[in-house]
């Protein structure tokens, strides 16, 4: 309905593309209207997906003239496929968008993220070395292959140029303490906080040992193609040794690509929407480790529990559930003993358990399918969530015996499928024709 919030999660399997619609949270001189955000746009399980829902997405918006449609704000989280592939020149000819926002990890210029970019550099040129040579890999390691591809090239040219050069306006590299009034968004009535990532990328996320560590790499091409799978044994070398020395290379190449991977998800926008007194959290694919450690390489839960406490610790009424339900992604508390640790008084402040007799009012959404990562979505997790939130489903029930055709079933759905969990895109899309699922949040 038009006086509710929407968030609309588009089903693009592993991947994220989230539209939100505030009510009358738009206002130029004397004109009030709804205020309209994309956050990512992005997929691993190929473009027609992405196609499928911006046009989808176009039927949403009011025009801007020119036959063109008005989006308020773009939000690029980070810099993976799955979350800007859809980025596409053509995609969006016609739109045009008000303000774009990056993170200021995605900043070429940004000094305090040189170490971050120059490791992201590296990464991307080893992943890319191993795909130009065909490797039998495992499909763990396909995809973080996948996440380097080419075609973010031509993604981050349109983020950083093309899409602002068409609607007249710049991009905005964002950091946490920043917030939509500051930044220029006509805004009514509503708030936009930035809790992540803090500015000083490389001393948060990357850490002082990583930064000492990796100055051999970034300072030369340690992962050329040449380097890494295609140079010639030497002679005075067996071809056995060779080969193990080889292994080693590329083993160095995906770890390096892994600690690349993490910081960029640890580098992810954070939004913390708040709209007539509910408050939605829109985390990316911002990682949480077991405690914040000052001058180490931190996941950006524990950043934000140490430096944005004030906004964090409290309830929210929305969350959009990180990394597609990996439970590297949602701070809780795993361990068997009980044991309260700095992630799960992160999860019990943000997502209370309801007391007993009570009934839980927050709401989650997760985009996911479950591909080559086994444990993206971790069942567990969903269904500790599912405990905490009130828009659930029981998918063994629903599904019946369609749920046994959800990928990998018998090893990772079948103890939790009929336990209570969030809304995911997968499962929602194997009960209705809608590539789609929408969450309303009533004012």
């Amino acid at each position: 309905m038009a006086d509710k919030l929407l968030i609309r999660a588009y089903n693009v399997e592993v991947g994220d593309c989230l539209y939100v619609r505030i009510p009358k949270g738009r206002k130029v001189g004397r004109t009030v209207d709804d205020f309209h955000i994309l956050i990512d746009c992005g997929s691993v399980g190929g473009m027609p997906h992405l196609e499928a829902a911006l046009k989808n997405l176009a039927t949403m918006l009011p025009d801007a003239g020119g036959g063109k449609k008005r989006l308020d704000l773009v939000v690029a989280t980070h810099e993976h496929k799955d979350h800007i592939a859809g980025f596409d020149p053509d995609l969006f000819e016609n739109f045009s968008i008000g303000h774009l926002w990056m993170n200021a990890a995605m900043d070429p210029k940004h000094p305090q993220a040189d170490k971050s970019f120059a490791l992201r550099v590296a990464a991307t040129a080893a992943m890319r070395g191993i795909a130009s040579q065909n490797l039998s890999l495992s499909p763990e390691l396909e995809d973080l292959v996948a996440l380097y591809g080419i075609d973010n090239d031509s993604a981050m040219t349109a983020l950083r140029d093309t899409l602002p050069q068409r609607s007249g306006i710049t991009a905005d590299y964002v950091h946490a303490g920043m917030t939509g009034g500051k930044l220029g968004l006509p805004l009514n009535g509503i708030s936009i906080d930035i809790l992540g990532p803090e500015q000083d990328i490389d001393r948060f996320y990357l850490g002082k040992e990583a930064d000492n560590s990796l100055k051999g790499l970034v300072d030369g091409a340690a992962f050329s193609v040449d380097a890494v799978t295609a140079v010639q044994a030497p002679r005075n070398v067996s071809a056995s040794e060779f080969r193990r020395l080889q292994s080693r290379m590329l083993s160095s190449a995906f770890a390096f690509a892994e600690l690349s991977g993490k910081v960029t998800n640890n580098t992810s926008v954070v939004l913390l929407i708040t709209w007539k007194g509910k408050r939605l959290l829109f985390v990316g694919d911002a990682e949480w480790d077991s405690k914040f450690k000052e001058g180490k390489s931190n996941g950006s839960w524990n950043v934000m529990w140490n430096k944005r406490r004030a906004l964090l610790a409290k309830g929210i009424d929305f969350l959009k559930i990180g990394h597609h339900g990996s439970e590297n992604a949602t701070p809780w508390n795993d361990r068997e003993d009980g044991t309260m640790t700095e992630p799960s008084a992160i999860l019990d402040a943000i997502l209370p358990r309801p007391a007993a007799g009570s009934m839980a009012t927050a709401m989650a959404v997760v985009s996911t399918k479950r591909k080559n990562y086994e444990t993206i979505p971790r069942s567990a997790l969903l269904a500790e969530i599912g405990t905490r939130v009130a828009n659930v489903r029981n998918y063994g029930k629903a599904l019946g015996k369609q749920a046994q055709a959800l990928p990998k079933f018998a090893d990772f759905e079948k103890q939790w499928v009929n336990l209570p969990q969030p809304w995911r895109t997968d499962c929602e899309g194997m009960l209705s024709k809608d590539a789609f699922v929408d969450v309303e949040i009533e004012g």
